[in-house]
């Protein structure tokens, strides 16, 4: 049985294919500056082994005439080389804007993050930054990347008539998302993905300054108050989360993402009690 065929490297088709593959995986950091050769310390180490049973020191024959050659010392093998990873870079990256409009033009400009590569574009924010109230998503669909806006699909024109029952609409509050480029076939970001993002989330509510956040499904309320519980159990209750660059916390509202409400009608009861939790509140 014949393994499977080896890779072309003069054939830059099927490098970007496997390139892609690989992003899609998650492999999307590098670990160290060069790729390790696993094949080749198998080899030495089998180069190391002791001599097969029977054979003896006896025999007079020497490791060289064995073919066992020794590895190289210690002093040859290259010493590793610090590499800043995409969450440092994205923290400095991010930290480094002091406008709304320098952190979408630095995010547009990212490349720490491989989803950059594959969607369609840059789904940053919508509605009003001043409005005090920010709503966050968890990550844009096919029509969000098709828009360049969160929330425009089914489940952001159910968003729209959830605001409207208690007086709201997109001009009164600011809508974004964790991660701001869609995943490929819309699956789950990877923890990885979150975690690279979370510093451009971050610095984004500092510059707006919200006095309330809502956190539109279980990704969204797991990132930012770092509890793992359902979001059955979280919802309708405020959390104060800290945000880096804001001197207090801010008081965040978990609720049930519109998207699980489309699969789940009989969920809205719960979705209607949060939002008039949500209204009383700004009405204090």
């Amino acid at each position: 049985m014949s393994g499977p065929p080896a890779l072309d490297l003069s054939d830059q088709a099927q490098l970007a294919a496997l390139l892609r593959l690989m992003i899609e995986w998650g492999a999307d950091e590098a670990l160290a500056p060069a790729a390790i050769d696993r094949f080749a310390r198998a080899d030495a180490a089998l180069r190391m082994a002791p001599p097969p049973e029977g054979i003896s020191k006896a025999s007079g024959l020497s490791p060289a005439a064995l073919g066992v050659r020794p590895l190289n010392p210690p002093s040859a093998v290259p010493t590793a080389v610090a590499v800043a990873t995409p969450m440092h870079q994205a923290e400095q990256v991010a930290a480094a804007a002091e406008t709304i409009e320098q952190l979408r033009a630095a995010l547009a400009g990212f490349t720490g993050c491989g989803l950059a590569a594959t969607a369609g574009s840059l789904v940053f924010a919508d509605g009003n930054p001043a409005s005090g109230l920010v709503l966050i998503g968890e990550a844009p669909g096919a029509e969000e990347d098709r828009a360049g806006k969160p929330f425009v699909g089914a489940s952001g024109r159910l968003l729209d008539r959830m605001l409207a029952s208690i007086g709201l609409d997109r001009t009164q509050c600011l809508i974004t998302n964790i991660i701001p480029w869609r995943p490929p076939g819309n699956r789950n970001p990877t923890d990885n993905e979150v975690l690279v993002c979370l510093p451009f989330l971050y610095r984004h509510l500092a510059l707006v300054r919200p006095q309330r956040i809502v956190l539109m499904g279980a990704m969204a309320t797991r990132a930012l108050t770092g509890r793992a519980d359902g979001i059955r159990k979280l919802r309708g209750r405020w959390i104060d989360i800290t945000v880096p660059g804001l001197a207090a916390p801010v008081p965040a509202l978990p609720m049930l993402h519109p998207a699980y409400l489309l699969r789940q009608p009989g969920a809205k009861r719960d979705a209607w009690t949060d939002l008039v939790t949500l209204k009383r509140t700004l009405s204090i």
